[in-house]
């Protein structure tokens, strides 16, 4: 096994010595590298942004991330360019030279990593133009296609956004010889096994299993972005991590799985199952915008935001909705859950010591009215004080199979199983939509929190599901 080391703005570093628990903000600033700052150590601020070589095909994709987040162990063998990468202030890179030209920055805290975000849209290679003035004008992309959800995870406090968009709306296409716009044409880095100490990147599922039955105390991370967020900010320390983001085998996505289910491999990231599945799956498909950050779900996994069992996470209640199943994978072999039946209390699972969450399996044929509504403090980026996700097939104008998840309301993400009962076998009507929206506001046990009352959380599961009829019935 070869000494593990990163490459960054085109040099090899080592990584021998590293402390496990050093993120890859720290590691970078320690190599001199003070663009990226620390804002909130949550990922949320995106001050921390850096770009990362990753896999798109048979090319790479430079993909921001948040390196306050990332262990720096878990970028061996990878390639990473900072906000000093892209440009100097001699030969500014054409992100730098906008931001410059159009006053996006004053205290410039935040600006290497709006600069880092801004650059991975800048090289997506299917970024394009709207259609025409016919189209008339797109609030949330640019007259060059620039998608502004791909600074979504980057806030300042002074500049304001309008020269911010005004500079991201003026970018061109990169032009001949760049570069990282070369870069892209070849593979990025595969993946490699790495041993330090205490960290492992196991090779394939065998030696994943094999590393967790060795060290029965061991913590499993994936894009790191909820783990990180305790060892920043709670100072907790793992004596044993390993990393599963690159295992091979939680890494498929087939639209035909088993009994023609989609199957979504539990390490991939949010972002990539988005790309993947398309509209496929269109509930799945509303979530995306909805949660939190573009540079969040371009690290956080659907294994790593399941197996974490947070009862406000905006992907269970969406996946209970849809009747998805886990496969669970262990060295006796796999076995598969209802996701119903995997959480068992607060922040706890069916997860037996030594097992993994192997992929999600979402059957067919998929409902033919589906929503999702997230009821939160901030349109986009931000934790779900209710969420509401319902499937429901009508068919003849009655209801013959209706699915709800919430979010927000229990100590775990839960079926709203009476109300299901309320609406299957009658008129889907307002008359039936309102006798069950009565039901779904006394469903759970919604608390008082920062974040909205109790009573607050009961009213807006009923008014989720008005709206959603409303919308239905326009």
């Amino acid at each position: 096994m070869s000494e593990a080391q990163i490459t960054v703005n085109g040099q090899p570093r080592p990584l021998a010595g590293v402390p496990v628990h050093t993120n890859a903000l720290d590691l970078l600033r320690g190599l001199g590298l003070t663009g990226a700052k620390e804002g909130c150590a949550e990922g949320e601020c995106g001050a921390c942004a850096v770009l990362l070589a990753r896999p798109d095909g048979a090319g790479t994709r430079w993909t921001p991330v948040n390196a306050c987040l990332v262990p720096a162990a878990a970028l061996d063998g990878q390639e990473v360019v900072t906000a000093e990468g892209l440009g100097s202030p001699g030969h500014l890179h054409p992100v730098q030279a906008e931001l410059a030209v159009r006053g996006g920055s004053q205290c410039g805290y935040c600006t290497p990593g709006f600069v880092c975000s801004m650059a991975a849209e800048y090289y997506r290679t299917d970024r394009a133009a709207p259609a025409g003035p016919a189209a008339g004008p797109d609030p949330e992309h640019g007259p060059n296609g620039f998608d502004l959800h791909a600074i979504g995870g980057n806030l300042c406090r002074c500049t304001g956004y309008r020269p911010i968009r005004d500079a991201a709306w003026a970018l061109g296409e990169p032009a001949p010889g760049d570069p990282l716009a070369e870069r892209q044409s070849a593979p990025a880095p595969a993946p490699v096994a790495t041993r330090l100490d205490g960290f492992a990147r196991p090779a394939d599922l065998a030696e994943a299993l094999s590393l967790l039955a060795e060290h029965s105390d061991a913590t499993v991370v994936a894009g790191s972005t909820d783990w990180g967020v305790e060892a920043n900010l709670r100072g907790r320390r793992a004596s044993y991590v390993v990393a599963v983001d690159r295992v091979p085998e939680l890494r498929a996505l087939s639209t035909d799985g088993p009994g023609g289910a989609v199957e979504i491999g539990a390490a991939l990231t949010l972002s990539e199952v988005e790309r993947g599945l398309g509209d496929a799956v269109p509930l799945l498909a509303q979530v995306w915008p909805q949660f939190a950050s573009r540079l969040i779900r371009n690290s956080a996994t659907v294994g790593g935001n399941l197996a974490t069992a947070s009862p406000i996470g905006d992907l269970a209640p969406t996946l209970l909705a849809l009747e998805a199943r886990l496969v669970l994978a262990s060295a006796d072999g796999d076995r598969e859950v209802p996701l119903a039946e995997f959480f068992t209390g607060y922040r706890t699972t069916v997860l037996r010591p030594g097992e993994l969450v192997r992929s999600v399996r979402v059957p067919r044929p998929l409902a033919g009215l589906t929503t999702f509504r997230k009821v939160a403090k901030r349109r986009y980026d931000d934790i779900s004080s209710v969420a509401v996700a319902a499937a429901v097939d009508v068919v003849d104008g009655t209801v013959v199979r209706a699915r709800i998840g919430l979010g927000g309301v229990a100590a775990t993400p839960l079926r709203a199983r009476r109300t299901e009962a309320v609406l299957e076998g009658r008129a889907w009507s307002a008359e039936t939509v309102a006798a069950a929206a009565t039901v779904l506001a006394a469903e759970g046990t919604p608390i008082d929190d920062q974040r909205a009352s109790a009573a607050y959380r009961s009213a807006m599961l009923g008014n989720a599901l008005r709206a959603w009829w409303e919308e239905v019935a326009r």
